[in-house]
């Protein structure tokens, strides 16, 4: 899709947007961490994510993006792994608010990041060190299985990377190998967030962004290179626009 250059006054809402949510995150985390490690781990979840309801408010009604989420009801009621699309950041904070609470898997340098990584050190993530394959593998596969038994829903992104809206990147096996070995479903989110958050970008611009969520596909006596096809070829198949 062909989009003309920014007006002038998305270019200026994009900068309070910037702003906005920047203020808010920096003086957030300070009360994440005063407070977080004291609450429990679902209170926890939902107070940490207090920044991510401000920042999808100010999407929403200072930016012009609206949010439609179809097949809700299609979220399991115990643990299972999602896997997702990767183009922007919105898909990490807004999947925080739609399965809470989660366990997300991501690259352990996002929790040496100031403010931003203080909350998210709280929310039990999954860390791994992207430059040890192997090993990082094996990390996906241990936390992860403690965060199911624990009835926790895992996140994963197997792109590793953000790609351009409407193209898939290679999809690495980490997350349905997971939901193999733990006997759990696998459950596909595709999105087109990138049109309105585009990725390395401070623009954020007016339009819809749209969740779609598969029904639960089943692991059970499957590889996870099948499983990860299948989840692979549900996304590419149901994105939005599409």
């Amino acid at each position: 899709m062909t989009r003309h250059a920014p007006s002038l006054s998305i270019r200026i809402r994009s900068v309070l947007f910037f702003v906005l949510y920047n203020l808010a995150g920096i003086i957030h985390s300070f009360f994440c961490v005063l407070i977080g490690p004291f609450l429990p781990y679902k209170r926890r979840h939902r107070f940490v994510n207090l920044w991510t309801r401000v920042a999808m408010w100010l999407l929403q009604h200072l930016n012009g993006v609206r949010i439609r989420v179809e097949g809700r009801e299609n979220l399991p009621a115990g643990p299972y792994v999602v896997i997702a699309n990767h183009q922007s950041s919105f898909e990490t904070f807004y999947l925080q608010l739609l399965i809470s609470p989660q366990a997300t898997v991501l690259k352990r340098e996002l929790l040496w990041l100031p403010f931003f990584g203080w909350g998210l050190a709280l929310l039990k993530p999954i860390k791994i060190d992207r430059t040890k394959g192997s090993a990082a593998l094996k990390s996906v596969l241990s936390q992860g299985k403690e965060r199911l038994r624990d009835g926790i829903p895992v996140v994963i992104y197997p792109e590793g990377t953000r790609q351009a809206p409407g193209t898939l990147g290679k999809f690495n096996h980490g997350g349905a190998m997971l939901a193999s070995q733990a006997g759990v479903p696998v459950v596909a989110i595709s999105h087109n967030s990138g049109d309105c958050w585009p990725a390395r970008s401070w623009m954020r611009l007016p339009g819809t962004i749209t969740l779609r969520i598969s029904p639960p596909i089943s692991s059970e006596g499957k590889k996870a290179k099948q499983l990860t096809t299948e989840a692979e070829r549900w996304i590419h198949q149901h994105y939005p626009g599409d």
